[in-house]
């Protein structure tokens, strides 16, 4: 598992995040989907990262 990968994921979710309220406040359809588009990227960055650990266990 990589601390450093799984942080990189956390701060683009909650860069995600903070996009799309910018976006809902200004009525930017734009920042919203920008912002929902950066979440689901940090969700398969997590993904990603999960499966990095099944294998590494499954090996060990």
């Amino acid at each position: 598992m990589s601390l450093e990968e799984r942080a990189k994921a956390t701060a683009k979710n909650v860069e995600g995040k903070v996009q799309e309220a910018a976006g809902n406040v200004t009525g930017d359809p734009k920042d919203k989907a920008e912002g929902q588009a950066k979440q689901a990227e940090s969700e398969v960055r997590h993904s990603v990262e999960d499966v990095k650990d099944n294998v590494k266990k499954t090996i060990e």
